[in-house]
């Protein structure tokens, strides 16, 4: 078996979460040397982004049909970053006070960077440039200009790179801080389709720029300006106008050299880690990477800056609030239906369905990759009942999982709290070895963006969600009957009604930038 491949089977086994283990971890939260939350760079120019918040957006509903393409601009390149990656509302416990951002993160840590190459553009400079979006103070850091031509790109194109820096996440959570990381990349990438969609830009993610290349041009690889790694993640080209082939880059005769200020003062250093991070690294294979999407009908909603704004994460549901109806429900699962980041479907989604109307309390599966459905059929419980319901969704045992759903999210109330909680059940095994060490983070890309898009979905409903990266991995197999290692559950959600949280506030927001 391939060396990247067997690294990767074996960090997926001991970060994995039992009943009387926990992956290794430092034990307690060292807050002396908790990681900066923001990127910055070192003697760089520095271009404030005009603030959003006025602009009108279209109603969320329909930004899933086309709508009228803006411009490339500062204005319209300021709202793309900030309702994406920007920071949405504050809180405050009294004494000290923290951000909340678009993009969901596992323990607000926010591990995930964005930078754009942008083509010549009034107010940020005549030349092509590579900046680092700060999302402290909404602005843009110009970490390169150069006179790279754009004439083989649509009109108005830009590049957005999708960058992370692991230990953000290791500093809590050691050796599983990884998975997070690579489920962030998915909710960053999702949330920058999304605010793209509000200004009917077009996006499609590059396959042909190796991670190797990328790490050259970004400066990711010299590592006297960096005191810890970043990793380039995804590539995404952005126009306002019709893409027809996202393989194209830019040529440039030189590289970013500028100066990363550190985020920490002392590292916990964890050779695991460092071994995924090389084994996953993306080695260009010739597979196309498209974005596709099932039109789905959904019910009218509010602004779509609104739903993207007042996205939370749940820290209590309302147990004694949590009743939706069954069309709801099937119009949240139905929004995953998108290809969010291969051309093919890779998650089904186990659910247990606690309090929803016109619906048995069971356990169900909802096919989004309908290949999958024979192969699980076979490899899941053999008891398991398969009653199509719904188009794809299906029943497979009826009964009240509160307490199970509970235990298998590592003990968290909010999983038996809400109106369903749910498992993204992913091809694993097979899939990897089919395919190369780089699928394994492809997998968990899709599970953050599917996350990030049942965040909105629950949100344009007035509902609220959580994304659980702590789960009791086979603990979860072995209730659904997987012997083997065919498939994996990569990410767990709870959606319902989240108890309030007075500590949020909507003021102040980038009051000092």
């Amino acid at each position: 078996m391939n060396k990247d491949i067997q690294t990767v089977f074996n960090y997926h086994e001991q970060t994995k979460h039992n009943f009387n283990k926990y992956a290794k971890s430092l034990g307690y939260m060292d807050w002396e040397n908790q990681p900066n939350p923001y990127r910055s760079y070192e003697g760089v120019k520095v271009i404030k982004l005009p603030l959003c918040f006025e602009n009108p957006t279209p109603p969320y509903h329909l930004i899933f049909d086309k709508v009228p393409s803006a411009s490339l601009g500062i204005e319209s390149l300021s709202q793309y970053l900030q309702f994406s990656m920007g920071i949405s509302a504050m809180k405050s416990d009294g004494y000290n006070s923290w951000a909340l951002r678009c993009d969901a993160s596992s323990g607000n840590l926010h591990p995930t960077e964005v930078y754009v190459i942008l083509p010549p553009i009034k107010g940020i400079s005549e030349k092509t440039t590579i900046c680092h979006y700060s999302v402290e103070n909404h602005a843009l850091e110009i970490l390169l200009e150069s006179d790279t031509s754009w004439a083989e790109l649509p009109k108005e194109s830009f590049f957005t790179l999708i960058g992370s820096i692991t230990y953000r996440e290791v500093w809590k959570y050691g050796e599983r801080a990884f998975r997070y990381t690579c489920l962030d990349a998915g909710h960053a990438l999702r949330s920058l389709e999304i605010s793209a969609k509000t200004l009917g830009w077009n996006y499609a993610i590059n396959q042909k720029v190796e991670d190797d290349t990328l790490s050259k041009i970004f400066g990711f690889d010299k590592n006297e300006n960096f005191s810890e790694k970043e990793l380039s993640e995804i590539l995404l080209l952005v126009s306002p106008n019709e893409i027809k082939n996202s393989d194209k880059f830019l040529e440039f005769d030189s590289t970013c050299s500028k100066k990363a200020k550190p985020i920490a003062q002392i590292y916990q250093k964890w050779d695991l880690i460092n071994e995924i991070e090389v084994a996953t690294k993306y080695i260009c294979c010739g597979k196309e990477k498209t974005t596709n999407f099932e039109k789905i009908g959904r019910v009218p909603t509010k602004e779509a800056k609104e739903v993207i704004l007042k996205r939370r994460s749940a820290q209590m549901m309302d147990k004694n609030n949590s009743i939706i109806s069954k069309k709801n429900f099937m119009s949240i699962l139905e929004s995953t239906k998108e290809n969010f980041y291969t051309n093919h479907s890779c998650v089904n989604l186990s659910i247990f369905v606690h309090s929803i109307t016109g619906l048995e309390s069971g356990l169900y599966i909802y096919i989004r990759a309908k290949e999958h459905k024979k192969k699980l059929q076979k490899l899941l419980d053999t008891n398991f009942l398969w009653g199509e319901v719904e188009k794809d969704l299906y029943l497979l045992k009826a009964g009240d999982f509160r307490q199970i759903a509970k235990q298998i999210s590592c003990n968290q109330d909010i999983a038996s709290d809400g109106m369903f909680s749910l498992g993204m059940l992913c091809p694993f095994g097979e899939e990897i070895i089919k395919n190369c060490a780089h699928k394994y983070k492809e997998l968990y890309f899709e599970c953050g963006s599917i996350g990030q898009q049942l965040y909105l979905e629950a949100t344009s409903l007035n509902l609220s969600a959580t994304g659980m990266g702590c789960f009791l991995d086979d603990v979860f197999h072995q209730f659904l009957g997987l012997k083997s290692n065919q498939f994996q559950s990569l990410y767990h959600f709870t959606v319902g009604r989240a108890l309030v949280d007075s500590r949020i506030l909507n003021v102040n927001i980038y009051k000092n930038r």
